[in-house]
């Protein structure tokens, strides 16, 4: 599929080409959106303009600016077999993009980033890299991608999708040319979310002075926090390496607990994280219906009762604060302050 054809994403192909026809190609690209398979389809289809042999449009300078799809290299690049090109996802029962997925590891599969990165072009085009969902790094892997685009070697173009590109480093995402894809920009949040932010909306409409009803909110949450991360800690425990082998070198050893620990923080943050992303909602409903805006733009309509009541008694400034502050709420919790007390902060700072 050619880059013409991506209909619904004109800005983002348009900006693309004429980096190509300009030779202003960027060494590193954030594609987000609400689609994952869209961004892997329009970073796929990058790779394979970039070494196209038959392309059906190029620039005055013969820099391919689209794809044909259908010559050795466009189909190598879609069978996955190009060695120029290579798509790094996220594995396990945890879905995260592991360090021995980046730099070579015990453990490391077949293929790793650094072994694309590290090595010239085989067929002479671009070398391209394609993160899918990279919000999914952990913290080492995450560490060690940075050191790479620090210093990007040359015809090697980096491509990072995600969905919620919020949570990556900051240090990344400066490092990369930000394209956001057109989409409703609807997160889907699962059961646990969704429930204490009912239960918290509903204690929220009963009025700012319910001080005991945020603290039961807290607790409540608090509670399913503790639950979730013993869940992560068994499911990485099923899912490492020292559940499978018996006899285990000491420092292999070691070092499979460290990953294991940091796999589990990692992942907890990650999922509680969506907690406040589903509240971070529910208050920008607040803040429409503080503005006059409420409705059919409500992102929870189950919950446009409590948004509507809360925000017709504050003020649009004060909605508005409360978005940052659970934004600042979230950036805090990735700091060494304890959770409990960021999150007590949190709740009880809100205008409601």
């Amino acid at each position: 599929m050619p880059l013409a054809d991506f209909h619904a994403q004109q800005d983002v192909v348009t900006l693309l080409q004429r980096s190509l026809e300009r030779g202003r190609l960027g060494h590193a690209y954030l594609f987000t959106g609400q689609d994952l398979a869209e961004l892997e389809a329009v970073g796929l289809t990058l790779a394979q303009t970039l070494n196209c042999a038959q392309p059906p449009q190029t620039a005055p300078d013969g820099t391919p600016m689209d794809s044909c799809g259908i010559c050795v290299s466009c189909q190598k690049i879609m069978s996955g077999s190009h060695p120029d090109v290579m798509v790094v996802k996220p594995e396990s029962k945890l879905r995260q993009i592991k360090i021995g997925q980046i730099v070579r590891r015990p453990n490391s599969p077949p293929r790793v980033l650094h072994d694309l990165v590290n090595n010239k072009p085989v067929e002479g085009g671009y070398k391209v890299a394609l993160l899918v969902a990279a919000d999914r790094l952990n913290e080492d892997a995450a560490n060690s991608l940075l050191k790479t685009l620090e210093e990007p070697p040359a015809r090697t173009v980096f491509v990072l999708l995600s969905t919620e590109p919020g949570r990556l480093l900051d240090t990344i995402r400066s490092r990369c040319l930000r394209l956001n894809f057109a989409g409703d920009g609807q997160r889907t949040f699962c059961e646990g979310e969704l429930t204490w932010l009912s239960e918290f909306a509903a204690m929220a409409a009963k009025g700012d002075k319910d001080l005991f009803g945020r603290y039961r909110s807290l607790d409540t949450l608090m509670v399913r926090l503790k639950a979730l991360e013993a869940k992560i800690d068994e499911e990485v425990e099923a899912a490492s390496p020292l559940s499978q082998h018996e006899e285990i070198p000491p420092e292999l050893r070691e070092q499979w607990e460290e990953e294991s620990k940091a796999a589990v923080m990692a992942e907890y943050r990650h999922r509680r994280a969506g907690f406040l992303t589903a509240l971070q909602g529910w208050l920008r409903d607040v803040w429409l219906h503080a503005r006059g805006l409420g409705g059919e733009r409500a992102r929870f309509p189950d919950l446009t009762d409590s948004a509507a009541t809360v925000g017709g008694r504050i003020t649009a400034r004060e909605a508005e604060a409360n978005l940052r502050l659970v934004e600042q709420t979230q950036r805090t919790l990735h700091t060494n302050v304890g959770e409990l007390l960021v999150l007590e902060m949190g709740l009880l700072k809100l205008k409601l």
